[in-house]
């Protein structure tokens, strides 16, 4: 988050670097303070390297190697592994099932960043961190997602490459960062990986029927530096201490962006409306 305070580690009226550091899950006390000599450690942009130092962690930006850390105890950041059939919203007016079944057992106010279509499963975020969520669903920051698909036919590696190339739809052209092939094409079908940046409805399904594949089931497998790895259909989780610290690095580092707005009001207003 943005700060008013000087730049560097500069308030003696705050908390000791590496006690921070230890309270946000970083390292030990001991290792912390080896962490700080080493010049490892930056506060504001600039490198500390006096354990001593003291910090503001409603303040200050802290970052470890490069990859920011974050100091705020209220926030929560969670991955669920959407299934089918469910709704990406916190009310469904039409009854269907919705995030509410994984929500209402968290004790913070969470909600989701983008949507999924109530028939593509895969990675989904929640948080009450309204800045983080403003810089992961919205389409100008162009956070990159991978997508496994299995489409109807045989495709064939002139195809991969006129996806790379770019291809026009209705709403303007658009190209895969990355596609290829998982596995061989069997009983008429085809498996895809596919990662592009662009936040249009129902972009990968709207691609993959212009070159002649419609989806006939599609996962979102990465969402920016977070992998869904073995987490199941259904399944939620806790971010850790490094998935957290990619996604502020990643966040605080993005053109343009914009703080404070709060997550719950953005999608009641339906902005991040992403879905694919």
């Amino acid at each position: 988050m943005p700060h008013d305070g000087p730049a560097g580690a500069a308030h003696p009226d705050g908390e000791r670097l590496q006690k921070v550091m230890a309270a946000a899950g970083v390292a030990s006390r001991r290792v912390s303070e080896d962490l700080i000599a080493a010049g490892r450690v930056t506060v504001n942009g600039e490198i500390v390297t006096e354990p001593g130092s003291r910090i503001h962690p409603g303040i200050d930006l802290l970052a470890v190697d490069g990859t920011a850390v974050q100091l705020d105890p209220t926030r929560r950041y969670l991955m669920l592994n959407k299934p089918t059939g469910v709704i990406s919203s916190m009310r469904d007016e039409q009854g269907r099932p919705d995030l509410t079944r994984w929500t209402d057992a968290l004790d913070e106010r969470v909600y989701n960043v983008g949507r999924l279509d109530a028939d593509t499963s895969g990675l989904l975020v929640l948080t009450n961190d309204g800045a983080l969520a403003q810089v992961l669903a919205h389409p100008s920051y162009e956070v990159d997602k991978t997508y496994i698909a299995q489409v109807r036919g045989e495709v064939t590696a002139a195809t991969l490459r006129r996806l790379e190339r770019g291809i026009e739809l209705e709403d303007g052209p658009i190209r895969a960062d990355r596609v290829r092939l998982v596995g061989e094409p069997s009983r008429g079908r085809s498996n895809i990986e596919l990662t592009l940046h662009s936040g249009r409805n129902r972009i990968v399904r709207r691609m993959l029927a212009a070159v002649g594949h419609p989806v006939q089931e599609l996962v979102r497998r990465r969402f920016g530096p977070l992998h869904l790895g073995g987490l199941g259909p259904g399944g939620i989780r806790d971010l850790t201490t490094v998935e957290v610290g990619l996604l502020l690095t990643l966040s605080r580092e993005a053109p343009g962006r914009a703080d404070g707005a709060d997550a719950g009001e953005r999608d009641a207003q339906g902005h991040g409306a992403e879905r694919t």
